[in-house]
């Protein structure tokens, strides 16, 4: 059985892909590209908070409430960056 550490690992880089691939599409919104950046943001923020939640509490990331919630924001902040970005691409494309 393949531990869910290596399926995180190994989930990252058809994100890259992902990311490589969208970040060269002419009509991808800045805004919303920057979001799907703030993604891998997410993540760098996610690992040392949950090594930090091991380390100093022996629980889980998910239930050490206030440091499970900031990492949290920077998710919410991608998603919002991505809604935001292809929200104006909507209302630039309708205008037209």
């Amino acid at each position: 059985m393949i531990s869910k550490e290596t399926l995180f690992i190994l989930s990252l880089f058809p994100y890259l892909g992902f990311l490589w691939f969208i970040s060269r599409v002419k009509q991808m919104p800045r805004l919303a590209l920057y979001g799907f950046y703030g993604t891998l943001v997410f993540v760098a923020v996610t690992i040392p908070a949950g090594i930090y939640a091991q380390v100093h509490y022996s629980k889980s990331l998910a239930n050490v409430d206030w440091l499970h919630g900031s990492a949290e924001l920077f998710l919410t902040l991608s998603n919002i960056l991505i809604v935001l970005g292809f929200r104006q691409a909507v209302i630039k494309r309708t205008k037209n």
